[in-house]
C-alpha cells in the first residue's frame, strides 16, 4: 500500500533578498554559486525540500538567522518564495492568486507568533471570534464557536476580560484559541512560548501537547530550544545558513546525526530525553514483571518508576501486548550516555 501524501510539502523552495536576487533563476536554472557569494545578496532559504505528514507535529529548528522563521513564511506565502514549489493538499500555492491565497489563509490555515498581537480594544471572546468576523460569519455562530475556543485552552470565565487583565500565558491561550477558530487544517506555530517564562511555558507545552492529542491537527512549529522540540516533535528539521541539515525523529537527529553541524548542535543533549524505552529494551518476554511501561516512552519519564521498582518493568506495545522487558542496568546506562 502506497504511503498517503503529505499535507504540505516543499520541493526545492528558495528565498533570496540583495539586488541581484531576481538574476538568480533567470532562464530556469540553479543559481549559480558566485552569485550568491556576491555583494549584498542574502541566501534565506536555501534548496529546501520536506514533507509534513497529516497529523504529524514538523519542528523546524536553527539558531538565529537560520532561516527557520523565513521558510515557515514561505510555506503560507506571507513571504513569497524566489523559486521552488509549495504543495498543500497537492495544490502549488505559488500558482494562486493573491485572492486565492488570502481565503486559504482564512479558512484553512491557522497561525501562532511569539508576539501575541491581541486586539487591546476586544475582549477576550472578542479576539478569539475576530478571524470569523473577518469571514463574514453571523454574530451568534461566531460567538459560539469563540466560546467553544476558549473552553478548550482553559479560559472559561474570562471571556469578558480585556488583554491587560490578563498574564502573559492566558494572552498566548488566547492567541492560540484565535487561531483555532477557524478550523484550520494547517496550523503554523513561530516560537509561540519563547517569550513566556520558564514554568508557563512548560505549562502552555502540556496544554499544546493536550490539545493536539484532542485535535490532531497538522502542525509545522518553529523552535530554537532542543529540550522543546524534544518534548513536542514527532519529526524535527534542523536548519544552518538556510539550509536544512537534518531530518529525522528527535532520536534520529540525536543519535545518528548526519553532518558536523547537526552533531555539534545536538551534543549536549542527554541521550536519556530522546531514547525511547523501546530502543533499550531486552526483547525477552519470559523474565517476571512487576509492572509495564510503553515501549514509545521516554526513558527520562520511566527513570523515576523503575529506581522505585525491585525488579524488571515490562515493555509493552500501543496495544498493550508485551514486547520486552526494560532493566534498571539499561536505564542506568541510557541515563549515563552508554
Amino acid at each position: 500500500m502506497s504511503a498517503a501524501p503529505p499535507k504540505l510539502a516543499c520541493r526545492s523552495v528558495w528565498r533570496l533578498y540583495g539586488p541581484r536576487g531576481g538574476d538568480a533563476f533567470r532562464g530556469g536554472h540553479r543559481p549559480d554559486e558566485a552569485l550568491l557569494a556576491s555583494p549584498g545578496m542574502i541566501v534565506a532559504v536555501r534548496d529546501v525540500s520536506l514533507d509534513v505528514a497529516t497529523g504529524e507535529i514538523f519542528v523546524i529548528m536553527g539558531l538565529s538567522g537560520s532561516g527557520k522563521s523565513t521558510l515557515v513564511r514561505c510555506m503560507s506565502r506571507l513571504v513569497e518564495p524566489s523559486a521552488g514549489e509549495i504543495l498543500f493538499n497537492g495544490q502549488n500555492l505559488l500558482a494562486a492568486t493573491p485572492r486565492e491565497m488570502i481565503e486559504i489563509r482564512r479558512h484553512r490555515m491557522g497561525m501562532v507568533f511569539q508576539h501575541f498581537a491581541l486586539l487591546p480594544h476586544l475582549s477576550v471572546l472578542g479576539n478569539v471570534g475576530f478571524p470569523l468576523e473577518v469571514q463574514g460569519v453571523p454574530r451568534a455562530r461566531r460567538e459560539a464557536r469563540a466560546r467553544e475556543m476558549v473552553e478548550l485552552v482553559g479560559l472559561a470565565g474570562r471571556e469578558g476580560d480585556y488583554p491587560h487583565q490578563l498574564s502573559g500565558g492566558q494572552q498566548q491561550r488566547v492567541g492560540i484559541a484565535r487561531s483555532l477558530a477557524v478550523e484550520p487544517e494547517l496550523w503554523f506555530l513561530d516560537e509561540p512560548f519563547s517569550a513566556l517564562d520558564p514554568l508557563i511555558r512548560r505549562e502552555m507545552q502540556d496544554e499544546f501537547l493536550r490539545l493536539q492529542g484532542a485535535l490532531h491537527k497538522t502542525i509545522v512549529f518553529i523552535t530554537h530550544d532542543f529540550d522543546e522540540a524534544i518534548r513536542l516533535a514527532d519529526r524535527i528539521a534542523i536548519m544552518k545558513d538556510g539550509r536544512i541539515e537534518q531530518t529525522g525523529t528527535p532520536e534520529d537527529v540525536v543519535m545518528r546525526p548526519a553532518t558536523p553541524y547537526v552533531a555539534e548542535f545536538t551534543r549536549d543533549v542527554p541521550k536519556a530525553k530522546v531514547l525511547r524505552v523501546g530502543g533499550i529494551m531486552s526483547p525477552d518476554v519470559s523474565v517476571p514483571a512487576e509492572g509495564s511501561v510503553p515501549a514509545e516512552s521516554r526513558v527520562m519519564a520511566v527513570a523515576a518508576r523503575m529506581r522505585e521498582a525491585t525488579g524488571p518493568l515490562a515493555v509493552v506495545d500501543a496495544a498493550g501486548r508485551r514486547v520486552g522487558t526494560l532493566t534498571r542496568d539499561a536505564v542506568a546506562d541510557a541515563m549515563l550516555g552508554g
